[in-house]
């Protein structure tokens, strides 16, 4: 066969399809792409305007959302740059030639910035066809020399140019809905999407519903001849844009106060609570980018995650939660991010992997545990009163992202039982374990041995405390953490003690497997306490998560968890008590056997109520000696 060499054929039949069907993952997506174009337009004459290439009429630059209901259509006006027939020619005729790059090329040298401008590839206006049957465009441009221009497509594949009478500057963009269009869009509907993602566009941009428009002039009519009637003043409608055209993170950190920066939290956000603190990112070097990162209130660290971290491109608004730039562990906090360099793809929706993006992220990450670093060191009682809001955040963070562990490990706090604070570091001073407890109330008993040994006893009570410790120790191998019950210090009794002790509560609780130690604790502790080595806990987490996975059928892999994960718990008996004493010495006259074994079953039952471990027969069997004992003393009184 003989060789062949050649180009590439592309054709609008071809590749136009899969634009329209498969470019944009959101239909609602046209209308951030067209008002990007408008804002492109009005960008690019303020930048002709400032090199003296465009005059300057002082008229206010402004972008109009009209949408008609009785025709089905959507409009976008822009008062900006214009097209002339031959620019509409090279920018909207061919697909993908961007007429905004090709704008920055040309006065690139004459200009340090990119002006603002947005569009990059130069497909977004055939974001269009997904919802129009037909879109017109009918521009004038800034030049004087050039005429006006309709620009008409049924189906983007073939147009039709035609002369316009239009007499001002700008573009006027009208797209024809499609059936389908029509059952998605309407006015409630376009309105959000314009506030989802133009609120913060930098040019004026007013959306108008004919329908209401008509209603509204003809009731101001009659309110201004009731006005007259009556003699009083009438003050006509103004009306007002529906985005802010300078967010607060375009303004310099010293130029904000504290209620800025609440205000502003509470309108993006809608949360009516205060945010705790604020990090104001405000660069130019080695990337752009500006934004507010807010340390909300929080209720539940499952609560959606979505629509925390809003990331924007120009001001326009690109998707939540983008995970090139946003590690995950930061979506507990709120923001808004604005990077005019994003490497977006064509969609705007995910970034382009590169060496940019991983030095935007590590400085992001590094201006957060800055923040952090700064509180704790020059007011560390606010950064205390902080810490139950912001204390997921900092151990989710430390376990995922090793940079931000490098930064906050000296910082992050445990609470003790006594409502202090204490760093890992003035835990451990000179000692290598930390003593914990889940609950303060459940397990005092415990809590008040430890203490008379000398520990701070801490509270981890988060879900997050049993993986985090297990990182702790991994990360420290001198730093053990042991739950308060793990340990029981006292003199240890003697063997036969400890044998003789074990055969009677065996046999009174009729199980020959439980374990029994004796130990001196004191006569004002408990009779009997439960003591679970740190191990044992541990495995006893992990079973419960294997437990969530049984299915119940006879090739369950979990079903034999028993073997797996034993659970391994032994009853300590104080020897110092005169409950055990007198307890153990009716046992061996042998006279009271019944009683006795009831007793030592209550002991048991109170052990395991200290030792938050007894299950509701056990409760119930407890009540009910209880209430007996206390019958039988009200008798005797």
């Amino acid at each position: 066969m003989s060789i062949k060499s050649g180009k590439v054929s592309v054709t609008t039949e071809n590749i136009f399809p899969v634009i329209r069907q498969w470019l944009y993952s959101d239909q609602d997506i046209f209308i951030r792409e067209f008002v990007s174009n408008c804002a492109d337009a009005v960008a690019k004459h303020k930048r002709l305007v400032d090199l003296g290439k465009a005059s300057n009429d002082n008229s206010e630059y402004r972008i109009t959302v009209t949408f008609d209901d009785d025709n089905k259509t959507i409009s976008f006006e822009d008062n900006g740059i214009g097209m002339s027939a031959d620019e509409v020619d090279k920018y909207i005729n061919q697909i993908a030639f961007s007429g905004a790059m090709d704008f920055v090329t040309k006065y690139q040298e004459q200009s340090t910035d990119k002006a603002g401008i947005i569009g990059h590839f130069g497909l977004g206006f055939y974001s269009g066809f997904m919802v129009a049957d037909s879109i017109t465009i009918d521009s004038k441009s800034f030049s004087e020399d050039e005429e006006p221009i309709i620009w008409k497509s049924d189906d983007g594949m073939e147009y039709e140019i035609l002369e316009s009478k239009r007499t001002t500057r700008g573009t006027l963009m009208t797209l024809k809905l499609s059936e389908e269009a029509i059952k998605l869009f309407d006015s409630n509907k376009i309105r959000s999407v314009i506030r989802k993602y133009c609120s913060f566009v930098p040019v004026d941009l007013f959306y108008v519903d004919l329908k209401e428009e008509a209603d509204r002039i003809a009731s101001e009519a009659k309110k201004e001849d009731e006005a007259k009637e009556k003699g009083e003043t009438f003050t006509p409608f103004v009306a007002t844009p529906i985005n802010t055209k300078t967010p607060l993170w375009t303004k310099s950190p010293k130029d904000c106060t504290d209620e800025d920066y609440k205000s502003f939290y509470h309108s993006v956000f809608q949360d009516v609570r205060d945010p705790l603190f604020w990090i104001h990112l405000n660069m130019d070097y080695p990337f752009t980018l500006q934004g507010i990162l807010y340390f909300p209130k929080t209720d539940n660290i499952y609560q959606s995650l979505e629509g925390r971290i809003k990331v924007y491109n120009h001001q326009i608004f690109v998707a939540d939660n983008i995970e090139e730039i946003i590690p995950d562990f930061l979506f507990l906090l709120r923001g808004c991010l604005d990077c005019s360099d994003l490497p977006l793809n064509v969609s705007r929706s995910a970034l382009q992997q590169d060496e940019y993006v991983k030095k935007l992220s590590s400085h992001i990450i590094r201006k957060v545990s800055d923040k952090l670093n700064e509180l704790f060191k020059k007011e560390r009682s606010i950064f205390e009163q902080y810490w139950s809001d912001i204390s997921v955040f900092v151990k989710y963070g430390m376990m995922k992202d090793e940079k931000f562990n490098e930064k906050v490990n000296d910082i992050c706090l445990f609470k003790i039982v006594d409502g202090s604070n204490k760093t890992l570091k003035e835990l451990t001073d000179g000692k290598d374990t930390v003593r914990y407890a889940k609950d303060k109330v459940t397990q005092s008993a415990y809590i008040d041995m430890a203490q008379k040994q000398g520990f701070d006893v801490v509270i981890l009570d988060e879900e997050i405390d049993n993986n985090f410790i297990s990182f702790l120790e991994y990360k420290h191998n001198d730093v053990k953490f042991m739950r308060v019950d793990a340990d029981i210090s006292g003199e240890e009794g003697d063997e036969d003690t400890k044998n003789k002790y074990q055969d009677f509560f065996r046999s009174a609780l009729s199980d020959d497997k439980i374990d029994v130690s004796v130990m001196a604790l004191g006569d004002d502790a408990l009779p009997a306490v439960i003591r679970e080595t740190e191990e044992a806990r541990r495995m006893a987490e992990m079973r419960k998560q294997f437990e969530k996975m049984r299915t119940g059928d006879e090739n369950d892999p979990y079903k034999d968890l028993d073997s797996i994960f034993p659970i391994k718990k032994d009853l300590v008996l104080n020897t110092d008590s005169p409950l055990i004493s007198r307890l153990f010495a009716l046992h061996e006259m042998g006279s009271k056997d019944e009683e006795c074994n009831r007793l030592a079953l209550h002991v048991f039952d109170q052990a395991r109520l200290a030792h938050g471990s007894l299950d509701s027969e056990g409760l119930k069997r407890f009540l009910e000696f209880n209430s007996n004992i206390l019958s039988k003393n009200a008798e005797n009184m």
